[in-house]
Parts: C-alpha cells; sequence; structure tokens
C-alpha cells in the first residue's frame, strides 16, 4: 500500500479539471500539505473458527491513521494491538512520521502542550479544537458580535507543562460558539473563517474509518490471528485508496469537487458495470460511471440548494 499511494498521489496531481474547496486553495499555498490523523478502535472478532468461539470475546486492537484532506488519501497507518491505547501514546509516531510544512489538524484526543510546542519546534502547523484550560490574553485581533480572534498564552498558570503562545478562534454559528487554537498566529496566514473551516474537514478521517469499517467490512474480523488481523487491515486500506483515486477521476471528469462523489454509491456502482461488462454493453469503468445514461446510479450526491455552503470569507480581520 505503501507503495501504492506516492503513484496515486502523483495522478492526483496530473488532474487538473476538478476544483479545489476555497479553503483548501488558500491553505495550499501556505502550506506543503494538510493532514488530519486520528485513531479508532476495532470491533470484536467475527469468530468463524471453532477455537476462537470458546474464548472470551475481546477487541482486535487500534488503527490511527493519517488522511491528506486534499487528496483524501490515507498517508501513514499504524495498528496498535492493544484497543484501550490511548492517543497520548502516539506523539512519537506522529512526530516521526510528519515533515515540516505540514498543518496538522487533531481532535482533542491530542492535547498536550509539551507536544504542542515540540510540532511548532520542528516547522509543524496545526489546527485542534479547545480544551477547558487557563489561558491570558495578549493581543486580540478581530473582536465582533460573530468573530472573536486573540494572541493568547495557553497554560499560564503554573503547572507540569510550560505556557505556549497560540492563537484563539472563536466563531459564532446561530447561538453556539466554536473554540479553535493553532500555532499559526498571523492570521493573514490563516484567516479566522478558514481555520474553522480547516477544522470542520477534519471529518474527511471520521468518514474514512467509516468506509473502511462499515462499507469495506473491516468491521468483521475474520481471523484471530494478529497477522492475520493486519493483512486484512493493509488490504482494506489499498482498497480504500485505490476507490478513493477512482472518485477522483470520476470527479476530474465532471470537473466537480471531488467531495461532490459518493464514495458508497460509486463503490455499489461497481455491480452494475460488472453486468453491463459480461453482456459486452460497456469496456470502460470511467465511461460507464460519467455516462449521462447512468446518471440514476447516483455516484454524484444530490445537494439542495439549502446545504450548499456559502462563499467563504477569507479576510483576516471579518467584520
Amino acid at each position: 500500500m505503501m507503495e501504492l499511494i506516492p503513484k496515486l498521489q502523483a495522478r492526483w496531481i496530473l488532474r487538473k479539471n476538478r476544483p479545489l474547496p476555497a479553503s483548501i486553495r488558500f491553505a495550499k499555498t501556505k502550506f506543503k500539505r494538510i493532514w488530519a490523523v486520528d485513531g479508532s478502535t476495532l470491533e470484536a472478532l467475527f469468530r468463524h473458527l471453532q477455537s476462537l468461539q470458546e474464548k472470551a470475546v475481546s477487541l482486535a486492537g487500534k488503527i490511527y491513521a493519517i488522511v491528506d484532506i486534499t487528496t483524501y488519501l490515507p498517508v501513514k497507518i499504524t495498528f496498535d494491538e492493544n484497543p484501550n491505547c490511548s492517543d497520548a501514546t502516539m506523539w512519537d509516531w506522529l512526530r516521526g512520521c510528519t515533515p515540516d510544512g505540514t498543518l496538522l489538524i487533531f481532535d482533542r484526543g491530542f492535547y498536550d502542550f509539551t507536544e504542542f510546542a515540540a510540532l511548532m519546534t520542528t516547522g509543524v502547523a496545526w489546527i485542534t479544537r479547545l480544551k477547558k484550560a487557563s489561558y491570558r490574553v495578549q493581543r486580540t485581533l478581530t473582536h465582533t458580535p460573530q468573530v472573536v480572534d486573540q494572541i493568547i498564552e495557553l497554560g499560564h498558570k503554573r503547572g507540569r507543562a510550560k505556557p505556549i503562545i497560540v492563537r484563539l478562534v472563536e466563531i459564532r454559528r446561530e447561538n453556539t460558539w466554536y473554540r479553535y487554537i493553532t500555532s499559526v498566529t498571523n492570521p493573514v496566514d490563516l484567516p479566522p473563517y478558514l481555520v474553522a473551516d480547516l477544522y470542520g474537514r477534519r471529518w474527511h478521517i471520521e468518514t474514512a474509518f467509516g468506509l473502511v469499517k462499515r462499507l469495506l467490512k473491516m468491521s468483521y474480523l475474520w481471523t484471530g490471528s494478529i497477522n492475520g488481523v493486519k493483512l486484512q487491515i493493509w488490504a482494506t486500506w489499498l482498497f480504500y485508496a485505490v476507490l478513493i483515486d477512482l472518485a477522483d477521476t470520476v470527479a476530474n471528469e465532471f470537473d466537480i469537487e471531488a467531495e461532490k462523489i459518493s464514495i458508497e454509491m460509486l463503490f455499489r456502482s461497481f455491480y452494475h458495470f460488472n453486468h453491463a461488462y459480461n453482456r459486452g454493453f460497456s469496456h470502460d469503468l470511467i465511461a460507464y460511471l460519467t455516462s449521462p445514461n447512468n446518471r440514476d446510479l447516483g455516484v454524484v450526491k444530490y445537494q439542495p440548494k439549502s446545504q450548499q455552503r456559502d462563499t467563504l470569507d477569507l479576510s483576516p480581520h471579518p467584520t
């Protein structure tokens, strides 16, 4: 799989027709790559072997993955046999595989002031959500009824970790405030609404886990052997990467954003293409999926106007 990923990344670069979301286009001018990281616990073994059926029920371990939220391709994957593995134990692995020039997005499971500072010293920028913590405002950049953007000293009260200087971005949606912190202290490099939009795109890694576990059946592990579990994990992620590459190819043919392609309906379309192929009606998968006669396959997501995104405000000081 790791030999295939660079080839798929090269294929992605060659496609020019499908547009990129505004937030990704802007962030790509400031950072070499935009990655999201998260972990997911594997469910109980499916246990088709009689020897396994006699054992107590147990989980099969935990997967940690880094996904490029520009291409949606997996970048790095690791597996821990301990299903109760904590995110806090994965910092060495995360720092070791994240090069400088990367914008890293993670949830509050990865929350450690010392590690935040370590990433910053290696040239890695990051975005996460603010946990309940003490901080002291050093400077206010923007203050409106909808946006508050401030430079803060996080963890200024005496404790084990040294305080760090970060940026706190607060965005109001209806009656709820969403609070993000980032190491990028210059709003010209990451405007407030861009911070919120990019963090929202962290959901792509949750979608990736959902697809490999539900759609590609990795929730059902067919062996109790750790080696067998690893074989299934890597084979499933390999197929997921090929599926993402196909989705991007189809999006490029349609001249639409890749996120508007339904991965699930694309996968289910293979059944119909197989019948068409065997009957001699079609011999080109891409042509079949993009044919006007096959729009009922649902490969392109239907999005009502009420759910379409508004134009993203990229001002460093929105009013």
